[in-house]
């Protein structure tokens, strides 16, 4: 079998591959493959565009806490209640902010891990196809 016939029989199993019960194409209209594409470079593209974020956020969000503590402690200290307030909308916030700095982590970490598993998987599917091409030539 030569690598293109292979390569199209493997093409064709992943046509027809199911996930969840859900047909590979479910709209039916591309003929069993998607006209979905993402590349490696766009992948890592979001990924550092994540990251940026990540690290732009990560200097801008919390410049006020020490300020925020402060003016709370001086307001409740002369017995105003906007001082807990304070605090709770600092509390608040801080805790937002973690959540999306951990999002963008996640975001850019995943990406990362997508664009060098499937260069790993890639080089696999050149060497097995390389070897069946090699064991041909042994029959």
């Amino acid at each position: 079998m030569s690598f293109d016939e292979e390569w199209s029989h493997v093409r064709g199993q992943a046509a027809a591959m199911r996930l969840n019960g859900v047909p590979a194409d479910p709209g039916g209209g591309s003929g069993g493959t998607s006209d979905y594409k993402v590349t490696s470079a766009e992948l890592k593209a979001i990924g550092n565009e994540a990251q940026e974020l990540f690290h732009w956020f990560e200097r801008d969000a919390f410049h006020a806490g020490a300020q925020t503590d402060a003016a709370a402690k001086s307001l409740d200290g002369d017995g105003f209640l906007t001082g807990s307030a304070m605090w709770t909308m600092w509390d608040t916030w801080r805790g937002q902010a973690e959540t999306l700095l951990s999002a963008c982590a996640h975001i850019h970490n995943h990406l990362e891990d997508t664009v060098t598993s499937h260069v790993n998987r890639e080089e696999v599917l050149v060497t097995n196809f390389s070897m069946s091409t090699i064991d041909e030539h042994f029959k």
